[in-house]
């Protein structure tokens, strides 16, 4: 045999020996399967490192759509914190990239510590009454229907108007055609892609812990978290922003919007978590609303539907995270705003200038409230800077506090994401 062919071949059994040592050695840390079963510490955290390295790769992977051209990074930039990098209020998907969403792309950033979904939820940040049922609290997604990362990872992949894979069985079969198959392989067993179902599950427990990633997810590195540690200053303008944020008869933005470090030293996450309706105007650029008959009311439908019915949850949606907002271009779930000074300032003139916001009809009357049906108006949330206010009333915030607020929320953009806007 000639001596290249020689090495070639020796370079390949040491090769794959390594690829069986290292499957060997996963196996007997009970890792290298779908179901492991109870970890020590020291596995435990050899898993998360492994689903991690192979999650990441997922998430860049177009071939996992049934289009091949759309990964999970397509619509969560890590440019853009892992939020949409355009401005359009929805994005298209489908087998052909043709299916518009019906909702905003929310970022993946900051969900780390994301309760799982209740109706009744007895906390307090500040040590006051926690016997005060805050209501619908926690999930993920606009609707919180999904109460895990690995759990949000397989709505994407299977909706019609995301990477539409047809079930379980089209994305298994992606998977064993990846470069990283084998890898795949060694993580969750040998005959992991003869299971659909259990590959399916694997690949969303992959995607799912590589969103836990501390460094890509949650590093805290903003100007804000710098200001907490005592490593930065805010200038004047933004700690009067700051000080808008939380007073409770101004902005109010904090009683939502959590702005002070955890009892236990946690920083703040800029979410309560909990579900709130403020009626934001409809979205004549999202091609479902094209339909008159069709509504989006968040927590009550109809992409969630276990709560079809519910009427006092009508029109709630996900308070999301403020961390990184000045970097998106569309705003709440329908993405209706596209500046962060506008976002803000609805709050403050909703309903002392709704002729503003809303549309008008022919004979001048403003359509108040005009996504949301008026049987469930009751649902609205009425705190400051509300305040149950009237059409001509005196706004909560002066032009002046609006642009205080929005540049006291640039201070949470984080330092990765300011460095590649600079460039």
């Amino acid at each position: 045999m000639p001596v290249a062919q020689w090495k070639k071949r020796a370079i390949a059994a040491s090769i794959l020996g390594v690829a069986a040592l290292f499957s060997a050695t996963l196996v007997r840390a009970g890792i290298g399967s779908v179901h492991p079963g109870p970890l020590s510490r020291a596995d435990a955290f050899a898993r998360a490192q492994t689903l991690t390295a192979l999650g990441r790769k997922m998430f860049f992977d177009p071939a996992l759509s049934a289009s091949g051209k759309q990964a999970c990074s397509s619509c969560h930039d890590p440019h853009h914190a892992f939020g949409p990098a355009s401005a359009a209020p929805v994005e298209m998907g489908g087998p052909n990239l043709d299916r518009p969403g019906v909702r905003a792309v929310p970022s993946l950033r900051y969900l780390q510590a994301a309760p799982a979904f209740t109706e009744h939820f007895y906390d307090s940040e500040d040590e006051g009454d926690e016997s005060v049922d805050n209501g619908p609290t926690g999930g993920l997604t606009w609707d919180g229907r999904a109460d895990h990362g690995k759990d949000q990872a397989k709505i994407p992949l299977l909706s019609p108007f995301e990477m539409a894979n047809k079930d379980d069985a089209a994305v298994a079969a992606a998977l064993r055609k990846a470069a990283y198959a084998d890898e795949f392989k060694a993580a969750f067993g040998d005959d992991v892609f003869d299971h659909p179902g259990d590959a399916f599950d694997a690949a969303a427990e992959a995607l799912g812990t590589f969103e836990q990633s501390a460094p890509d997810f949650y590093p805290y590195s903003s100007r804000y978290d710098a200001f907490l540690a005592g490593k930065a200053q805010l200038t004047a303008q933004e700690l009067h922003g700051r000080a808008l944020f939380e007073d409770e008869t101004k902005g109010n933005c904090a009683s939502c919007h959590l702005s002070e470090p955890a009892n236990d030293g946690e920083p703040p996450q800029f979410t309560d978590f909990g579900l709130i309706a403020i009626a934001v105007p409809r979205n004549a650029a999202i091609p479902a609303n094209a339909d008159p008959a069709y509504v989006d009311l968040g927590l009550c439908g109809p992409l969630r539907t276990d709560f079809k019915g519910r009427t006092d949850y009508c029109g709630l949606f996900k308070t999301p995270t403020l961390r990184n907002v000045a970097l998106r271009k569309s705003f709440f779930h329908n993405g209706y705003f596209h500046t962060l000074r506008d976002a803000v300032a609805f709050y403050a003139s909703r309903d002392t200038d709704p002729g503003h916001w809303y549309p008008k009809n022919a004979d001048g009357m403003v359509r108040q409230y005009d996504d949301l049906p008026k049987a469930y108006w009751g649902n609205l949330n009425q705190d400051p800077p509300f305040n149950g206010k009237k059409p001509g009333g005196r706004p909560a915030l002066t032009d002046a506090e609006i642009d205080d607020i929005v540049a006291f929320l640039s201070t949470l953009t984080d330092a990765d994401q300011q460095a590649l806007q600079a460039n």
